[in-house]
């Protein structure tokens, strides 16, 4: 009897977290991108870049996004299926207005890649990654089980920049004091601790549910370490 009820209780406890997970990862994602970009929407609204069309419309698209996220993995949660393919189409839109935005932001804001960072680099990389994998969700918004990890490990591939935004008012703070051009190393290791925690979180997921891990996530996981480890190591 003890033992059908821990097994109970583990099946329990994978059903919600089945339930929970991308409701979950979604909000952390829009919590992560809210801290990180809250100076320019509560605390210094009179700067420079808000009144910069290019920056208002570039945060508008990637807010938006972030926002129609959640909403969107937590209508299947709550039984509105067809509510959630309708605002699909929309959501689409809005992610493609992103890409579209980000790369135009890109583009003015162009100043030689001889000067760009490992993270800005990335940027670069991961953007187009992002599209593709938004574009990849659409033709495959039939197939559920690909359609939503290429939406959610899609949305990952755009953390560098809300990292990089938290890292100064958040995590820095609370580092250990460091030698000059040791922040980078300890930036590189937060960037990897955090991405990692997120496509953990995915692969838990996928274990629990189909005792393998599906193709989009390692797939996803594979290019994001590919991607950054080879411009932070170089």
């Amino acid at each position: 009897m003890a033992t059908a009820a821990a097994g109970g209780g583990a099946n329990e406890r994978a059903a919600a977290y089945l339930r929970w997970h991308y409701p979950v990862g979604s909000a952390l994602l829009l919590l992560l991108s809210l801290v990180a970009f809250g100076d320019n929407l509560f605390t210094d609204i009179h700067q420079p870049s808000n009144s910069d069309p290019k920056m208002v419309v570039h945060g508008l698209f990637a807010l938006s996004w972030m926002v129609l996220l959640v909403v969107q993995k937590n209508l299947p949660r709550i039984g509105r299926i067809s509510l959630h393919r309708q605002l699909g189409q929309s959501a689409f839109w809005v992610g493609a207005g992103t890409v579209l935005a980000t790369l135009y932001l890109f583009y003015a804001v162009f100043r030689g890649w001889a000067v760009m960072g490992p993270d800005v680099l990335a940027n670069r990389v991961m953007l187009p990654s992002f599209g593709i994998a938004l574009l990849a969700a659409w033709k495959l918004r039939n197939r559920p089980d690909w359609h939503k990890r290429l939406v959610y490990c899609g949305t990952l591939f755009l953390l560098s920049p809300i990292l990089s935004r938290v890292y100064d008012p958040v995590v820095a703070p609370f580092m250990p004091p460091y030698a000059p051009g040791e922040d980078d190393h300890l930036f590189f290791s937060y960037l990897v601790i955090v991405w990692a925690g997120f496509f953990a979180g995915q692969m838990a997921y996928d274990w629990l549910k189909d005792r393998r891990l599906h193709p989009i996530t390692l797939g996803a996981f594979c290019w994001t370490a590919l991607v950054n480890a080879g411009l932070y190591l170089a």
